[in-house]
């Protein structure tokens, strides 16, 4: 999977007009606030299907693959950070996928953790984390599950831009140069949840609910443009946002010790997607 295309801010024709200040911050309603909010919606470390109890000392392992949307051509073009226009085509991978492992705790509780190891994928290196935290308790023939999640770390590599993307023929067109762009992004998501679960069947249980995150992604460009006179492009975008979501579920029990997954999720501001997954539980 390509894993800079996830990070579509990184399309941004950075080397067509140099940003008037170091830092950048686009308002709310702008179109590079809009892209960052966007692509939040897939990397949020949602429940994802696991909903069901887990008792002391009991593992599982998890694995689950998110759809990936592709945005729309207005909010790919940037508004406030570069004075371009040019809409710019992400070339977005369609999938995000992601390994889980969760700790019962007892009582209800449940750790959860998931991470991208460094790797270089396409010129990038993930160090990205996620990590949750969740209680199950029975109200009647239902359940109420509360849960707190966050995801962090960084992205490093050549995002904006890449080997292949560099040129030397045209001064007024994105990455003219000869150095790969060395950039990072720091997602920075923390956020809360709050879900009913209740049974669909003999093996199948389902969940619907609400959560709210804040978002705190960060983005440092790092390129140096082969005009001569032109100064090292090391513009910071930063946005602060909050964001409300909704997602509803289901958990199948292939058999005691295998489930399969499935989640609709919705940021309606932003973003709609959807993840599938498959578990296995030992111990």
């Amino acid at each position: 999977m390509r894993l800079t295309s996830l990070l579509v801010l990184l399309a941004l024709p950075i080397t067509q007009t140099l940003a008037q200040s170091n830092v950048c911050h686009p308002d709310d309603d702008q179109r590079e606030a809009k892209l960052l909010a966007f692509y939040t919606g897939p990397l949020t470390f949602s429940p994802g299907g696991n909903v069901d109890a887990l008792g002391r000392g009991k593992l599982r392992l998890g694995f689950e693959a998110t759809y990936v949307p592709e945005p729309s051509a207005e909010i790919s073009r940037p508004e406030r950070c570069y004075a371009s226009n040019k809409s710019e085509d992400t070339r977005l991978s369609p999938v995000f996928p992601r390994p889980r492992l969760a700790l019962g705790l007892g009582s209800g509780w449940v750790l959860e953790g998931s991470y991208l190891p460094p790797v270089t994928v396409f010129d990038a290196t993930p160090y990205l984390a996620s990590v949750a935290v969740s209680r199950l308790a029975s109200i009647g023939p239902a359940g109420l599950l509360l849960r707190a999640h966050a995801t962090f770390g960084k992205v490093e590599g050549a995002i904006t831009c890449s080997e292949d993307a560099l040129q030397l023929v045209n001064t007024a067109e994105p990455c003219y140069g000869s150095e790969k762009s060395k950039d990072t992004y720091k997602p920075n998501m923390l956020g809360g949840e709050a879900a009913i679960t209740f049974v669909l069947g003999s093996r199948t249980n389902g969940y619907a609910g609400a959560g709210y995150t804040s978002l705190r992604p960060r983005f440092q460009v790092g390129f140096r443009d082969g005009r001569p006179g032109v100064a090292y492009d090391s513009t910071r975008i930063e946005v602060d946002l909050n964001r409300v979501s909704l997602f509803g579920g289901a958990l199948f029990q292939v058999s005691p010790l295998i489930g399969l997954t499935a989640e609709l999720y919705s940021v309606p501001e932003d973003v709609t997607t959807f993840r599938v997954g498959a578990s296995y539980r030992w111990r």
